[in-house]
């Protein structure tokens, strides 16, 4: 159990850089955008490249670990993305640093595609959940501490210092990940399908970019559905083509397993549900309240903090019990402080915000390692790579999609408020807060219906795997 111990504990380095970097680099965005004198929409693409290049490119990293070997993707992964930073912090205009974040993202998207299959690796079926909690920390501790330690570092040396803390980091992990992680070699020595890599990256990229550039880029109704048309389409061409290739990319017949769809489907409806909510939630605090950006961020810290808590005693509880009562609970939970978010308004306690935070984290951190270590379980070994891949692009498009709603909900519903509230003989000030107030509870209450059906896909899961399996 110490060695696996070991194994675990490297993987959760490379997840916390990559969480503490996402964390840090969004709070730098506006001194960026004033060193570099650019506006709003190009400074964006700092973060949506990375997005976009991440979501895209799990599938074939996941395949590629499969083919190659875990540790050597994950290892190549570490390098790259340590590269990628120390780039970044070199960047001499906006081009440079969307590159180089391209970069950083390549070597994320080999992280996030392999690190779940490693530690299902290294550990027993009944150390699983309590194994892959340690992840769910290190995201929780990463995004809890990067604004911190980035508004803290960025004040003193400027923000290319988010990018170069990312070096020392990646050094120790690359060395750890040499010494510690043992080599798997080639699980299966097959061709790589290049065509099927290329499909699945179009499909993802047709569906994404739409999805990403929506809310604040001007973007008609036709190129929108046209693009996500396109991007479908390219799904049903990858899925009938991997059907007939006999060195297929993704092995459609995973699907089949009801534990493994059900659960993939889960986790992309509960980060759909999260991320109306994080959306919308600075602006609540930032715009309506008139917080601070740091009072804001304090008053969001209580969600990671509850994850982080509450995600070690789901994991090891998951590993003696049915996980799908423990994630479709947490499902429960989560849609429960939606429900209390969804009563908002101008003048709610700080206690009030304080309360809802914690039980959505809470909620979250119950869902997650359960429901991670199902679908993990329930895939044969050669696979991991893969379910790694399908369960990393489930939560980034999870993010993307719950963010398009959030914007497009809100935006409506607020509009329709506004037109309603003009006739009423009330003054402007009073219209714009109760029009945001019946845009944030209309954009809410679809966040709990979205959690509510990811509660019911982790209980049409059925029973998770108990039996040993081969290592």
């Amino acid at each position: 159990m110490k060695k696996s111990l070991i194994i675990v504990l490297v993987v959760a380095i490379g997840t916390f850089m990559s969480s503490l970097d996402t964390s840090a680099v969004n709070l730098v965005m506006p001194m960026i955008k004033n060193d570099f004198k650019i506006s709003i929409s190009t400074v964006e693409w700092i973060v949506t490249a990375y997005l976009l290049i991440i979501s895209s490119l799990l599938l074939t990293f996941g395949r590629m670990s499969d083919l190659y070997g875990h540790k050597r993707i994950y290892l190549t992964g570490f390098i790259i993305f340590t590269a990628g930073s120390f780039l970044c912090g070199l960047s001499a205009n906006i081009a440079m640093l969307i590159a180089f974040r391209i970069i950083q993202a390549i070597g994320a998207g080999m992280l996030f595609s392999t690190g779940p299959a490693i530690i299902t690796n290294a550990v027993s079926p009944s150390n699983r959940g309590k194994a892959l909690s340690v992840s769910a920390i290190a995201v929780a501790l990463g995004i809890c501490i990067g604004p911190v330690i980035g508004g803290v570092i960025a004040t003193v040396l400027g923000w290319q210092s988010i990018f170069f803390i990312n070096v020392p980091i990646g050094l120790l992990g690359i060395i750890l990940v040499i010494i510690k992680i043992p080599h798997d070699g080639k699980a299966n020595p097959v061709p790589f399908d290049i065509t099927g890599s290329l499909m699945v990256f179009s499909a993802l990229l047709l569906i994404m970019l739409p999805l990403n550039i929506s809310g604040d880029h001007k973007i008609s109704s036709a190129l929108f559905i046209s693009l996500i048309a396109a991007g479908l389409l390219l799904v049903v061409i990858f899925v009938l083509y991997e059907k007939k290739c006999r060195y297929p990319m993704l092995n459609v017949n995973l699907f089949k397993n009801r534990l493994f769809t059900a659960g993939n489907a889960a986790a992309l409806l509960t980060y759909m549900a999260e991320f109306i909510m994080v959306f919308l939630a600075p602006f609540y605090l930032e715009n309506l309240r008139q917080f601070s950006a740091i009072k804001a961020g304090m008053l969001y810290l209580p969600m990671p903090l509850a994850t982080m808590l509450i995600a070690p005693l789901s994991g090891m509880i998951s590993d003696r019990f049915d996980s799908r009562f423990i994630s479709s609970a947490g499902t429960f939970i989560m849609a429960g402080g939606l429900l209390i978010m969804s009563f908002f308004t101008k003048d709610t306690s700080l206690a009030y915000i304080i309360i809802s935070m914690i039980i959505v984290g809470l909620g979250f951190g119950m869902f997650q390692t359960p429901n991670n270590s199902a679908i993990m379980g329930s895939v044969p070994h050669q696979n991991r790579g893969i379910a790694s891949g399908a369960l990393a692009t489930m939560r980034n498009v999870g993010m993307v999609i719950g963010i398009a709603i959030s914007g497009a909900v809100f935006s409506a519903s607020q509009n329709k408020a506004l037109t309603s509230c003009a006739s009423q003989g009330i003054s402007d000030a009073v219209i714009k807060d109760r029009a945001f107030t019946h845009g944030l509870h209309v954009t809410f209450v679809a966040a709990i219906i979205v959690a509510l059906i990811a509660m019911i896909a982790s209980l049409v899961k059925g029973n998770t795997r108990t039996e040993s399996e081969e290592k």
